[in-house]
């Protein structure tokens, strides 16, 4: 566990609370959790990076952290319950002169998809999206899988590549390649391969459209 030493910064930390929970802050009373924390770590690593924000209530209250178990935890879900493991920074500021709040930081992860254990064992991609950790999109985990493979990556755009692009291009975005294998009379193995493909090599994307990810061209 990392030997902390916490430093004035009532307004560093009033200035973070005040931008409220989004892509990449959220607030934490207490960490119980290691499971649901590496959640959060993976979804912050999988998109552009975040932090937690160690007790802060839901609304923005300050309350400070109640036990200095709670880096201990952090840590543990980073180096245990993520794969690849995750780094995770420490600061902490006092606030008000009495209480003291965490701020515990990860990076965008250079290797994704980054996975956290599910309490039944198995390995489950997240991605931040507002201010929610979202199981991340199938194709997606197969697309960051592909780019971190690097050679093979690169193919002389046509065929089903082209037509995929093309549809996506006319309607916009498509809900799901099922949509895209009865536009283009592929099979749905096929629509599939040609997405992963072309977000591997960033020109389709996902984005999360309540309740679902769409495919859209990158902007």
């Amino acid at each position: 566990m990392k030997d902390l030493r916490a430093t004035r910064g009532g307004r560093i930390v009033r200035e973070m609370i005040a931008q409220g929970e989004h892509e990449t802050q959220d607030f934490k009373f207490a960490i119980s959790d290691a499971r649901k924390i590496a959640r959060s770590l993976s979804a912050f690593a999988n998109n552009s990076g975040g932090r937690l924000l160690i007790g802060v209530k839901d609304n923005g209250s300050v309350a400070g952290v109640r036990s200095e178990e709670d880096v201990f935890v952090v840590e543990q879900a980073a180096e245990r319950y993520c794969n690849p493991p995750l780094e995770v920074s420490f600061k902490a500021y006092t606030v008000d002169g009495t209480a003291c709040v965490i701020v515990a930081s990860v990076e965008a992860s250079a290797v994704r998809p980054v996975r956290s254990q599910e309490p039944d064992g198995t390995w489950r991609a997240y991605y931040r999206v507002a201010d929610e950790n979202i199981a991340a999109h199938p194709l997606m985990v197969r697309a960051w899988e592909r780019k971190t493979s690097g050679p093979g990556l690169a193919f002389s755009l046509g065929g089903i590549y082209t037509d995929m692009l093309d549809l996506i291009s006319r309607k916009g975005m498509i809900n799901d390649t099922r949509e895209a294998a009865l536009a283009l009379h592929v099979s749905q193995a096929a629509a599939d391969e040609a997405v992963v493909a072309l977000a591997a090599m960033d020109l389709v994307e996902f984005v999360f459209e309540p309740p679902r990810f769409v495919i859209r061209l990158c902007q």
